[in-house]
C-alpha cells in the first residue's frame, strides 16, 4: 500500500492512492486540545495504516525541504519540493507512533508532528470507508458496499 506525504509550512497532507486517492491535512493540536504529555506530538488527523503490511511512503514538499521522520518505524526521508523520495515500513504491532519533521524548515518547525495509528485490517478498512465518505466517495469495504453494488442491478430490473 502507498502513502503519499506532502510537507508544507507547518503541517503535512496525506493521500492514499490505492484507496481512491482521498487526501487530508494533519496539523499539530493546540495545547488546550490535548494533554500536557502529548502537546507537540498529537495531531488533528492521524495517519492510519494496517498492522503487518508493507507501507510504501512517497514524499515531496510544497515550499521548503522537510523531513518525514518516524523513529519507531526506523524511517527518515526528506520531502523536497519538485522531487519524490521513497521509503517503506512495516509495523509489527498496533498502537500510536509519533515522529516529527526533522529538517529545520523555519520558525514553526517544531509545530510539524507526525502521528501514525497502526490498527487491525478490519479497523483500517472501516477507517478508509469513513475517509472516503468525507471525500464524497462510495465505500470500498463494509456493509454499505452492498447497497452501492446492488443499486445498478435494481435499476435495471425496474426498467424492464
Amino acid at each position: 500500500m502507498t502513502l503519499k506525504v506532502v510537507g508544507y509550512q507547518w503541517g503535512w497532507s496525506y493521500s492514499y492512492p490505492d484507496f481512491g486517492d482521498f487526501e487530508f491535512a494533519s496539523n499539530m493540536l493546540p495545547e488546550e486540545k490535548t494533554t500536557p504529555e502529548l502537546y507537540r506530538f498529537e495531531v488533528d488527523n492521524r495517519v492510519v495504516v494496517p498492522v503487518g503490511e508493507t507501507i510504501r511512503v512517497v514524499t515531496t514538499a510544497r515550499d521548503v525541504i522537510h523531513s518525514f521522520a518516524l523513529p519507531n518505524m526506523a524511517i527518515k526521508v526528506d520531502a523536497v519540493p519538485g522531487r519524490l523520495n521513497e521509503t517503506w515500513f512495516k509495523a509489527d504491532r498496533e498502537g500510536v507512533f509519533y515522529g516529527q519533521c526533522s529538517e529545520i524548515c523555519g520558525v514553526r518547525h517544531s509545530a510539524m508532528p507526525i502521528a501514525v495509528e497502526v490498527v487491525s485490517r478490519p479497523k483500517f478498512e472501516a477507517w478508509v470507508d469513513s475517509q472516503r465518505a468525507l471525500a464524497g466517495m462510495a465505500p470500498m469495504f463494509g456493509a454499505d458496499l452492498g447497497k452501492f453494488a446492488a443499486a445498478p442491478a435494481a435499476d435495471a430490473a425496474a426498467a424492464q
